[in-house]
């Protein structure tokens, strides 16, 4: 157990070391990617992805279903490690440092790098509990920061207003837009550098979607955002930077393999692609 603290400790002070050197230059690089794959047992997945992504912007995945958005979006706070099968290969740095480490604990990266899911998941307690659970495995025991926290959280999950005086109902009663805000106040509770959604409007009505959008815009300035979406409306509204993603087939096994195709400035992307596949997808003739 020691080992493992001191573990993510180094990795924390290696971090915080490297965020110090670079805070005062523009839109740092908070990831590198470098010829990323990744293979679920003998199937390969995604090949060949290399971008970077900046600090305090919002970048999109975009392209069709199947392509590996999500894949590789799961890579940058090593939730493929939950998966037996699943290996990746090449080189995704986290501010310098190698996040596929073997000196790298995956619960501090996850800390740093939380993410909310394509569907609201709210645990089964109390709008509260859902929101303080993180700094209490954290070891936040007084009640004052846990208060604190559940404040600031919900104020930056623009939540605060709608549910401050019924903080002991249960998450699982809010709606559905309201939920997934609960489920943000809860990723943010314990103060991540980067927040990785994968599809999170995919469920939501266009109030609930555009409340999301907007929320994203507000909390851009503290937090790194990387987005899923199959919205491609959505992308051009919120992002800063978009990354297209499609399939090739395998003529000989006819599997197919994601592969990054264009990576660019948002506005660039959707209205002078540099690939004739982007085009196509983005202007609705493919995808």
């Amino acid at each position: 157990m020691n080992d493992q603290v001191d573990t993510m400790s180094a990795f924390a002070v290696a971090i915080d070391e490297e965020t110090a050197s670079v805070n005062d230059t523009a839109a740092d690089v908070i990831f590198r990617v470098a010829d990323l794959e990744v293979h679920y047992g003998e199937f390969r997945a995604v090949r060949e992805v290399t971008l970077d992504i900046h600090d305090n912007e919002i970048t999109a995945f975009i392209g069709p279903s199947g392509c590996g958005k999500s894949t590789v979006l799961r890579c940058f706070n090593r939730m493929n490690d939950l998966i037996p099968i699943a290996r990746v290969g090449g080189t995704v740095e986290y501010r310098g440092i190698d996040l596929y480490s073997p000196e790298v604990n995956a619960v501090e990266v996850r800390r740093r790098v939380g993410m909310v899911f394509q569907r609201a998941n709210p645990f089964p307690k109390s709008i509260y509990d859902n929101v303080a659970y993180g700094p209490r495995l954290s070891g936040v025991k007084r009640k004052s920061d846990l208060d604190e926290a559940v404040e600031r959280s919900l104020r930056s999950a623009a939540l605060w207003d709608e549910v401050k005086d019924r903080l002991k109902a249960s998450g699982l009663g809010l709606s559905g837009g309201q939920q997934q805000r609960l489920c943000i106040a809860r990723a943010i509770a314990v103060e991540p550098e980067v927040l990785l959604m994968d599809e999170p409007c995919s469920a939501l009505d266009p109030i609930a979607t555009a409340r999301i959008e907007d929320l994203m815009q507000e909390i851009k300035t503290q937090y790194t955002i990387v987005i899923v979406t199959h919205n491609m409306q959505q992308a051009a509204r919120a992002s800063d930077r978009t990354a297209f993603f499609t399939t090739e087939v395998n003529s000989e096994s006819d599997r197919r393999t994601g592969v990054l195709v264009e990576y660019d400035i948002t506005k660039r992307m959707f209205s002078t692609p540099s690939d004739e596949r982007t085009e196509a997808y983005v202007t609705g003739r493919f995808g």
